[in-house]
């Protein structure tokens, strides 16, 4: 028998993700089920049906979405979270199942940004020493180790949860915060701390990028790592797009009637 509501699972890794997740639980032709990784002690649960962990791998993921009956998978984790969108991508592939990808726009350098663009995480820790000696440090808690052994740089770390107590971290102090963040607070931190430098991601979205507007106005260089590789196939960068494409696969209304 044929379901009425079609079922998909959304891969909640951003804001934008928690946002889609809470607007497809609304509709009456789809039956969401969000899937978070877990990464945080206090997550964001976006709907009631909301799965907490990882699959296992490819087999795991391509399994659930088997037994689970899932009807089109979105990918609407973090733009960092490479391996997760890979097998996300593989496992859809093998199950048989239309995919999709939500994802913000990358931040782009504007007048007055001083950018300096690294490939990877091994390269911003390399060259880093060479930008300041006091660096605002803002690429989560996952990546801490790969900075210890920079020397003579003291880092000011922000992140949502504390690292784990055997994990190596650079010297310098940790700061436990939940974006978004406002240009006034961004400003006095930087101020404050006497910050010489940034060392960010580009996640892109507006919840982190007052940091860079603070940047651009204090005339402070921005270590910027670039995002990794991404699997090809279909994608998008807005939540009204995502309903269209499942328009296209499962036949669900793009808009809802007001």
């Amino acid at each position: 028998m044929m379901r009425l509501r079609k079922r998909v699972l959304i891969l909640v890794g951003t804001g934008e993700g928690r946002k889609l997740a809470r607007q497809a639980s609304q509709r009456p032709d789809i039956e969401a089920i969000a899937s978070l990784a877990g990464r945080t002690r206090q997550p964001d649960i976006p709907i009631e049906t909301t799965r907490i962990g990882g699959f296992g791998g490819v087999e795991g993921l391509r399994e659930y979405l088997r037994a689970q009956q899932i009807e089109a998978l979105v990918d609407a984790t973090h733009p960092f979270a490479a391996q997760i969108s890979q097998n996300a991508a593989q496992a859809a592939e093998e199950a048989g199942i239309p995919h999709l990808r939500l994802t913000r726009p990358p931040w782009s350098p504007q007048p007055g940004d001083r950018w300096l663009e690294v490939s990877s995480y091994a390269e911003a820790a390399e060259r880093v020493r060479e930008v300041a000696r006091r660096v605002f440090l803002t690429i989560g808690r996952q990546e801490l180790a790969r900075f210890a052994q920079v020397r003579q740089v003291w880092f000011l770390m922000r992140m949502i949860d504390p690292p784990a107590a055997d994990c190596p971290r650079p010297p310098g102090e940790i700061l436990l915060a939940r974006g978004p963040f406002s240009l006034d607070a961004e400003r006095t931190l930087l101020q404050d701390y006497q910050i010489g430098a940034i060392l960010s991601k580009n996640s892109g979205g507006d919840g982190t990028y007052a940091k860079i507007v603070a940047a651009r106005e204090l005339q402070l260089p921005i270590i910027m790592v670039q995002r990794p590789a991404m699997p090809t196939g279909d994608c998008v960068s807005d939540i009204a797009d995502v309903f269209d494409w499942l328009h296209g696969y499962l036949n669900v209304a793009r808009r809802l009637p007001p």
